[in-house]
């Protein structure tokens, strides 16, 4: 004899409907630029300048994209652009990640006060050094195959090192608060062993910190990949810009096909999007975990 469960449905609540709406409108609010951009990308420049933006197509095509990368000759922009990412983010993680263990794994006077310097390093707004920065790079000199001026102005190093300044103390504040959640006695078993504190770093804390260095990838690598500030600062030969100014070659002297800007745009925002697709199980990790330990 068998007997049917009936489950009751709960009843949805006014203000539980209104969370939703709220989240949807929000959802597509958040989402409407994008799928314009896509929309206006697939377009003819003949087709918006006779019916209007607004209007239904005459006909979709793909030739915008092709066109933007030949005319904002985007590859060489891409080269540009992952000189200065990659060895800043790869940088930036590593040195923090020193820094995050020091201050998380060994107690001495000065711990809070060094894990206070180097957050409080966010706190100043970048705008602020501009003049003074551009200033002490004119100063420092170095060989020419890294700059043809001499100094770090001009050089896709002194973006690097600038990015790296600005962005360890956020990564240093997350990464110690991390490590702190890791049980001490790891580290005591490894010492144990006779494992040096490098080693404790490098093959004990550091592949536990895997969630939290795949989240801060992904968040470092989206916003130097998309600065524009200390490009436009520190950099005065166009052929060393980053992609952020390949944009600017797609804009006619007398009219701007803004079909093809839109599938430019869609075509530098692509990286940002594969590296959040590849590390997305890892970032949501990281994010879930450094939420719930402690």
């Amino acid at each position: 004899m068998t007997t049917s469960v009936k489950t009751r449905r709960a009843p949805l609540r006014p203000g539980r409907v209104v969370l939703h709406v709220f989240l949807v409108l929000t959802c597509l609010m958040t989402l409407a630029p994008l799928l314009w951009a896509v929309y206006a990308s697939l377009r003819t420049y003949d087709d918006t300048a006779r019916n209007g933006y607004l209007s239904l197509p005459e006909s979709l095509t793909l030739d915008n994209f092709s066109n933007a990368w030949t005319t904002g000759d985007l590859p060489h922009y891409y080269l540009n652009t992952f000189l200065i990412t990659l060895p800043a983010v790869i940088l930036t993680l590593l040195f923090s990640s020193m820094v995050a263990f020091g201050v998380s794994r060994f107690s001495f006077r000065f711990n809070l006060a060094l894990l206070m310097l180097f957050t409080a390093g966010n706190l100043l707004p970048q705008q602020v050094i501009v003049t003074p920065l551009w200033r002490l790079y004119r100063l420092i000199e170095v060989p020419e195959w890294i700059s043809g001026s001499g100094t770090l102005i001009d050089s896709q190093l002194g973006v690097v090192m600038i990015h790296i300044a600005f962005q360890i103390g956020f990564c240093t504040f997350v990464l110690s608060n991390y490590m702190k959640t890791i049980p001490h006695e790891l580290t005591e078993a490894a010492r144990v062993d006779g494992a040096s504190v490098f080693r404790q770093y490098w093959q004990v804390i550091l592949p536990l910190c895997r969630p939290a260095l795949a989240a801060l990838a992904t968040l470092e690598f989206t916003w130097i990949y998309n600065d524009f500030l200390w490009a436009l600062v520190l950099i005065q030969t166009g052929d060393k810009m980053p992609i952020t100014s390949a944009l600017q070659n797609l804009r006619g002297s007398f009219f701007t096909d803004n079909n093809l800007v839109a599938a430019g745009s869609l075509l530098v925002a692509l990286p940002t999007l594969v590296v959040f697709f590849a590390l997305q199980r890892q970032f949501v990790s990281g994010l879930t975990l450094g939420s719930t330990k402690g």
